[in-house]
């Protein structure tokens, strides 16, 4: 197939989707043909501007969400981040939904969707803003290579940012605003409770724990672990430990017969079952 075919024919399954004919993940198997690899077919969203407000018609009416690209400061930096809400009337709780280190993506996206079906407003800042954005990126390892020279506290930095974002928008309950965080992001999240006080939950998605800091939280924190991810799973009672001593609520679960990433249902190591057991134990977490 010819690039400017093949291209044509990416455009056909995105209006698709957008009209209700396949799923979102029909939409990506057929991208992943077509580009040739999972990588190049979020590429291809990321790079075209597609995903920045990829979100089906029928997946719009159904949950009854909005959704849009906001741009908000972090210093002298200019952030961007996908934002969802629900169309019902009043303040809701509000979720910041921090990405793994591929960056701001469609999986990311859809999560923060989901979060926004369920009556939060969630906001999915692109950590990526401060060299150029998600989009910019050639290779998905141009991400993972760029993620990893950010500074720690600049991207705290921004996370806080957009903490004060969702705090003066007005359909935010600004005494509920929480975090969600998944691999690069799961430490993160943990850690912005290490440095805001103001955040009412934190929940840790497969993440590592800070190493010290736990007295300055303030957030109850929530963590979800994989059995076969060693390395991070192996710390999880020695932060229970630690956050005992400090006298602060933490509670963790350990999903048999699982793998680091196991929530991420683009991937190849995707767990229905307990992807859906982690997702009902979040929003019950972040409603108590």
């Amino acid at each position: 197939m010819k690039k400017m075919e093949k291209y044509s024919e990416i455009q056909k399954r995105v209006e698709m989707y957008r009209t209700g004919s396949i799923t979102r993940r029909e939409l990506l198997g057929s991208l992943i043909t077509l580009t040739g690899s999972y990588a190049a077919a979020h590429l291809f969203l990321e790079s075209s501007g597609v995903a920045a407000t990829l979100i089906s018609q029928t997946e719009a009416e159904a949950t009854n969400v909005s959704a849009e690209t906001v741009r908000f400061p972090s210093g002298q930096v200019q952030m961007e981040g996908y934002l969802v809400q629900p169309k019902s009337a009043g303040r809701h709780p509000a979720i910041l939904v921090i990405h793994e280190n591929r960056g701001l993506n469609e999986h990311i996206r859809d999560v923060a969707r989901r979060f926004a079906a369920e009556g939060f407003v969630a906001l999915a800042p692109d950590l990526l803003s401060r060299v150029g954005g998600t989009g910019s990126m050639q290779e998905q390892r141009d991400a993972i290579e760029a993620i990893g020279l950010l500074p720690v506290y600049g991207v705290l930095d921004d996370l806080r940012a957009g903490f004060r974002f969702l705090e003066n928008d007005s359909a935010v309950d600004s005494q509920k605003i929480a975090s969600v965080g998944f691999c690069w992001g799961g430490w993160r999240s943990f850690m912005l409770a290490t440095v805001e006080p103001k955040l009412y939950r934190a929940v840790v998605f497969y993440g590592s724990s800070p190493d010290s800091g736990f007295e300055k939280i303030q957030a109850p924190v929530l963590a979800h672990y994989a059995q076969w991810d060693n390395r991070i799973t192996g710390n999880a009672l020695w932060t229970e430990k630690e956050m005992k001593q400090a006298g602060k609520q933490y509670q963790y679960y350990v999903y048999p017969e699982t793998e680091h990433a196991f929530f991420n249902d683009t991937g190849p190591r995707h767990n229905p079952e307990a992807s859906q057991l982690a997702w009902t134990r979040t929003l019950e977490f972040l409603r108590n």
